[in-house]
């Protein structure tokens, strides 16, 4: 490749995945931090209510913004064994239909999402109260599809070439301008759900540009021909193979969750709050811990065309030590200071006594999930998916419902829901490591 900004194959393995990471970090908290702004803002200048209603589209968002996340996976994985290969004109080839299938799966989850809302938002049982602006806001938010999908996009074809830089400085602007408008439309013009939606699609859409145009100065440096071009059809089968299956990965996880979204819908709107509330903790600490899982499979993909078969389990085990401290680290420093960082979504203290409840059991368990999650990304990482993402099927959706009917609904207790999380993430982390050793073994046989 005429123009990459870090060598993964060669040099320390320890240096160089933290220094690719730490941009992703920053860009990841970032991203949360000016998401909390809308919950935050909307939570103390428009009441609990509508926060609740912001909360209960959350499973829904994470399932689409997911299905997004996964594709950029796939599209990262093949750029990043090309960049491996030295391969440039593949390179060209995965740019090429990358945009093209990113483009025509964010339009499509832009249509279902605007016309499902309502449907789906009723199918979880939310309450009465806040339903309408439940749906409004998520339609809003729908409108930001094919931005997300572009921008991941993006990131994808520059972090495979190891720049973490841009993205993160693309997101600083767009997220100024998220609170700014947040601030500006909630408070000033009092526009509840409907101004944290609108900002939020805003800022969406100039971190889409701004990364687009950066790509574009990437592959002009490259001498890209940007004249049309059949697009290989062959090339968008490869990221529908690779990226679909992870997408589903992260949706599985939101299917999951929705009966939990259910289950939590059977307490009253304070608790409903609460969980709201949790889930920018659960978010913040979730997106820190998957800037060392995206590392991995960075590196892995790279290692994997550069035919390096030693670095490409060190990265593995380099990539997954990291998210798995994160996790122990920040899961305890969030319930060390659980009322003071809850203070900052709500005023109502049966909010926040419901919210340390779950906080209680969750920020112990967040390392557990490291070992199933930085698994899965060495397995995309390899460029398999399927499997794993069928044992996310079984082990963390299936066994999550199976727990609601049961012994949720036997003991009907905050603790006896969420318990269900450490559990459920240490089964399915078992059946991971065990196919990862085996592909492992296979897909580096004649390194």
């Amino acid at each position: 490749m005429k123009s990459i900004e870090m060598d993964m194959t060669q040099g320390s393995l320890f240096k160089k995945i933290f220094i690719f990471s730490v941009p992703l970090v920053i860009t990841n908290v970032l991203q949360i931090l000016f998401n909390m702004t809308d919950t935050a803002v909307v939570g103390r200048f428009a009441g609990y209510l509508p926060l609740g209603s912001v909360g209960s589209t959350g499973q829904m968002v994470f399932f689409c913004s997911g299905i997004l996340t996964g594709l950029g996976g796939g599209v990262n994985v093949l750029a990043a064994i090309c960049v491996g290969q030295k391969n440039y004109k593949d390179f060209e080839v995965t740019v090429r239909a990358s945009a093209v299938a990113c483009f025509c799966i964010g339009i499509l989850l832009l249509v279902a999402g605007i016309f499902s809302a309502t449907g789906i938002l009723k199918l979880l049982n939310t309450k009465p109260e806040l339903l309408h602006d439940a749906v409004v806001y998520f339609k809003i938010y729908m409108l930001c599809m094919p931005a997300m999908a572009m921008y991941n996009f993006g990131n994808a074809i520059l972090s495979a070439q190891g720049d973490t830089r841009s993205p993160l400085l693309y997101l600083i602007a767009a997220g100024i301008v998220n609170v700014f408008l947040d601030l500006l439309l909630v408070i000033a013009f009092k526009l509840s759900v409907i101004g944290v939606g609108v900002a939020t699609v805003i800022a969406q859409y100039i971190s889409c540009i701004l990364t687009l145009w950066k790509i574009y100065k990437v592959l002009s440096k490259n001498n890209f021909d940007f004249k049309y071009r059949q697009i290989s059809s062959y090339k968008i089968l490869q990221i529908i193979k690779i990226g679909v299956p992870a997408g589903l990965q992260n949706a599985i996880f939101a299917i999951a969750n929705l009966f939990i979204v259910a289950a939590v819908n059977s307490f009253d709107a304070a608790m409903v709050a609460g969980n709201a509330a949790t889930m920018n903790g659960d978010n913040l600490v979730f997106n820190i811990m998957s800037a060392f899982y995206t590392a991995g499979a960075t590196f892995i993909g790279q290692n994997l065309g550069a035919h390096k078969k030693k670095r490409i389990l060190n990265s593995y085990f380099i990539s997954m030590g990291y998210a798995a401290i994160a996790g122990f680290v920040l899961g305890g420093v969030l319930f060390a200071f659980g009322q003071e960082f809850l203070s900052l979504f709500t005023k109502d203290q049966t909010v926040v006594d419901y919210a340390m409840q779950k906080f209680k059991i969750m920020t112990f368990s967040f390392g557990i999930s490291a070992f199933m999650d930085g698994t899965i990304a060495a397995s995309r990482g390899l460029r398999k998916t399927l499997v794993p993402s069928v044992m996310v099927f079984i082990g963390s959706c299936v066994l999550r419902v199976i727990w609601v009917f049961t012994i949720f609904a036997h003991f009907r207790t905050v603790e006896s829901l969420f318990l269900l999380y450490p559990f459920s993430w240490a089964v399915t982390a078992v059946f991971e490591i065990v196919y990862f050793a085996i592909i492992y073994k296979k897909e580096t046989a004649d390194m």
